[in-house]
């Protein structure tokens, strides 16, 4: 199928309230032009050197999602060019984004990543360490936490639901509280394969690569849509 006709396809399947980011890592500049054209906004990269150059070529009104590990040496690059930081995984990255952003005095807008699978291939805080993990960032000037994001254990469908439910618990105990620098707007999860169970299970963002631009190759086994 062409990037269109996954795009529509995808479309279909979502409602106006729901955010789906296009991960166009490691596709050329051309594929994100046919579904920039397309109506598509929301773009999502996980290398900071491809994201760059992606966005120095493409148009000011996209909007930038960085989904990757990110390098603390790495971060003054994404200050005043990224909409949503999805990769929130430690202290030392938080003061690393609020110090960064501040020297330009700029606000980051990010999402804290949990590790639900407790998997030591994948980054993110656990969920016992939330609490901590949310002290710190109360005491920053220039980061917001605007939810919270997961990649889950690959799995059956009921595993799959198993996690999207564990994490939308955290999201509404989050959200009933109150807190400077953290609001719950964002329940990113959900990629190519199970979407749809993470959208029935509360996800208001998504990020998909595959089911919009096709098979890529994927570097040492992983990937984050």
């Amino acid at each position: 199928m062409s990037i269109e006709e996954n795009l529509n396809k995808i479309k279909n399947d979502i409602s106006k309230d729901i955010t789906l980011v296009a991960v166009s890592k490691t596709k050329p500049i051309e594929d994100l032009k046919i579904a920039y054209n397309l109506g598509q906004r929301d773009f999502g990269e996980n290398k900071v050197q491809e994201f760059i150059d992606k966005e120095e070529s493409l148009p000011k009104d996209i909007r930038w999602h960085f989904i990757g590990n990110l390098q603390t040496n790495k971060v003054k690059y994404l200050v005043g060019k990224v909409n949503l930081i999805h990769s929130l995984s430690s202290i030392k990255l938080l003061k690393k984004i609020d110090e960064e952003f501040a020297k330009k005095d700029c606000i980051a807008n990010v999402l804290i990543q949990i590790n639900i699978g407790r998997e030591e291939t994948k980054g993110g805080i656990f969920e016992e360490d939330i609490e901590s993990f949310i002290n710190e960032v109360e005491a920053c000037n220039n980061c917001k936490v605007k939810g919270i994001m997961t990649i889950i254990p690959k799995g059956n469908d009921e595993e799959n639901r198993y996690y999207f439910k564990k994490m939308k618990i955290i999201y509404d105990n989050l959200s009933k509280k109150s807190y400077k620098n953290i609001t719950m707007e964002i329940l990113s999860m959900g990629m190519t394969h199970d979407y749809k169970i993470a959208l029935e299970e509360g996800s208001n963002l998504i990020r998909v690569g595959e089911g919009i631009f096709g098979k890529r190759n994927i570097i040492g086994g992983l990937t984050n849509e």
